[in-house]
């Protein structure tokens, strides 16, 4: 379904009375049209009082600018209207502005058409992070910690970082001149760019986390990600046991989400079902096919697995087919249908509800029009000492019934975990978050590759032999700090003394992904101080043992 709104543009041109009011009649017969082709139920629901409130927005918006005293930008008024509305229902159904709707659409399809570096933003100047293997920038030479200066013969150098990405995408086939600076290389080298399709890959990470165990994490949910999945766990080789990251992943496309599911499940078994006012329930059920629906499972949730993550978590756990680890995910269980409108924006518009397998409610309690409350209560959900506030009152939450072997799990929003570890807050202290939030630590890695990458690839040709034998010196972390306090960050002691494994796993990680991958960063991060992700590998290493009494078998 789409809405067609045509008149806003029209409608700013001035001397149009005519126009103005045959275009203001079409609306209303448009609008009209629109209330009634939602569904057959809708159609029967719209009653003469709404058509009265739809008469009267357009009878303003008519006199508005067909007599106001001066000539108005209607662009601006309509999308505030818009939202306006929008913010007085539930907590998900927003407003989408056509230049976020295009951001969006690549998230969603896994693609967009540019250069194919990973960027940052240092000290006023672009860095690149990363070149994408095979896309243009590497194919005619561009490397990472080259810092671009100018973009098509424009002063690039204070820039801000969202505005970046306009600056270096455009259409496939097109060409952008970038003036680079590198270090040990005299004057500034010139680099004509053919933009292409670059990838956005939605798994982060996937490697063998154990012997035969694999770990995959992913994202987000886009048009890519069940291929995705399918070409890293095949690359892993024979697994007896997967351990799926769905930390901190907000969700995506349904299908995609039905489609991870699928791996584990057999096929026809109910992975979530929609129902709303205006919609019949509709049931999806997983397909033929899946390569995991005997392997060994364990799911990584957190407060940000959102969503398609719940459904697939949802999924596996009512049907007792893999063990959830982690903390309580945040509870979005609202159908959002994405309608377009004329000028490339779009409204997603809440339609119904998720249920997973055994009839929970996915989405947590709300009121309409109080979105604000919605998101603090959600930031509140940590409290004092690291104790997850959410666990608190467990037994009170609705209980249910698994499908395959009876055993109770809790509704009342969101997924709680079969096995809840609480957050690890403590290496987080204030100087960390200011040391890493101005942007000291970046900036030390920037001036660290410039100075060792050479002999860092030479002394660490693979990843295994810089896991193993790379260590993050004292030194090292006497020159951040003291970089910290040139920046304005003063060094308090204490706070230094709990965040320095973290600090030194952090920096070790991000040397790796410039180094190898972003799949790299991850290993290395993982390999120490991650709680959650060491009771995931205790899990699958011991199924037998461990995991089936927790699934009731």
């Amino acid at each position: 379904m789409y809405i067609c709104i045509a008149w806003h543009n029209q409608l700013s041109k001035p001397n149009n009375q005519n126009a103005l009011k045959h275009l203001i009649r079409i609306s209303i017969v448009a609008l009209a049209a629109l209330l009634s082709s939602i569904s057959a139920t809708a159609q029967s629901r719209t009653n003469s009082e709404e058509m009265r409130q739809l008469s009267k927005f357009n009878k303003v918006f008519g006199y508005l600018v067909g007599a106001y005293v001066d000539e108005v930008d209607t662009q601006p008024l309509i999308e505030k209207a818009i939202e306006s509305v929008l913010q007085e229902l539930d907590p998900h159904s927003s407003y989408i502005s056509a230049k976020e709707m295009q951001r969006v659409q690549e998230q969603l399809d896994g693609e967009f058409s540019g250069i194919g570096v990973e960027f940052n933003v240092v000290r006023d100047t672009i860095m690149v992070v990363n070149t994408i293997a095979g896309a243009p920038a590497e194919s005619v030479g561009v490397r990472p910690n080259d810092r671009i200066i100018a973009i098509d013969g424009e002063n690039a150098v204070g820039v801000k970082r969202a505005d970046v990405p306009s600056k270096l995408r455009g259409k496939s086939g097109t060409t952008v001149h970038i003036s680079v600076v590198r270090h040990g290389t005299e004057g500034v080298l010139e680099f004509d760019v053919v933009r292409n399709k670059i990838p956005i890959n939605t798994v982060d990470a996937a490697y063998l986390v154990a012997k035969g165990i694999g770990y995959v994490k992913i994202n987000r949910f886009g048009r890519t990600t069940v291929d995705e999945f399918q070409q890293a766990t095949s690359a892993l080789g024979r697994l007896n046991g997967l351990i799926l990251d769905l930390r901190g992943n907000g969700g995506g496309l349904l299908d995609q989400a039905i489609g991870l599911a699928s791996h584990f499940l057999p096929e026809g078994s109910e992975v979530v079902s929609t129902e709303g006012r205006a919609i019949p329930q509709q049931i999806y059920r997983s397909r033929k096919g899946g390569h995991f629906t005997k392997t060994a499972v364990v799911v990584l949730v957190d407060e940000a697995s959102a969503s398609a993550s719940e459904i697939v978590a949802g999924a596996l756990q009512d049907w007792d087919r893999g063990v959830i680890v982690g903390r309580p995910s945040f509870g979005k269980g609202l159908v959002q249908r994405q309608v377009m409108l004329n000028d490339g924006s779009a409204i997603r518009l809440t339609t119904a509800r998720y249920h997973t397998p055994t009839g929970r409610v996915i989405q947590r309690p709300y009121e309409n029009g109080k979105r604000e409350e919605y998101y603090k209560q959600q930031r509140e959900r940590l409290v004092a000492n690291g104790r997850a506030a959410d666990t608190v009152g467990l037994a009170e939450l609705p209980s249910y019934k698994t499908l395959r072997n009876g055993r109770t799990v809790r509704g009342g929003g969101g997924i709680t975990p079969d096995v809840t570890i609480e957050a690890d807050t403590l290496e987080f202290t204030p100087y960390l978050v200011k040391l890493i939030g101005k942007g000291v630590l970046s900036s030390y890695l920037y001036d660290y590759l410039d100075t060792h990458r050479d002999h860092l690839k030479s002394d660490y040709p693979t990843l295994e032999r810089f896991r193993e034998e790379f260590i993050v010196s004292d030194q090292i972390l006497s020159q951040i700090t003291g970089k910290a306090s040139e920046q304005g960050v003063e060094m308090v002691e204490e706070e230094f003394s709990r965040s320095k494994s973290f600090l030194k796993r952090q920096f070790k990680a991000l040397i790796a992904r410039n180094l190898f991958s972003s799949s790299a960063y991850y290993e290395i991060l993982n390999s120490e101080g991650d709680a959650v992700l060491n009771e995931g590998v205790r899990i699958v290493t011991n199924w037998n043992v461990v995991a089936r009494p927790i699934l009731g078998y």
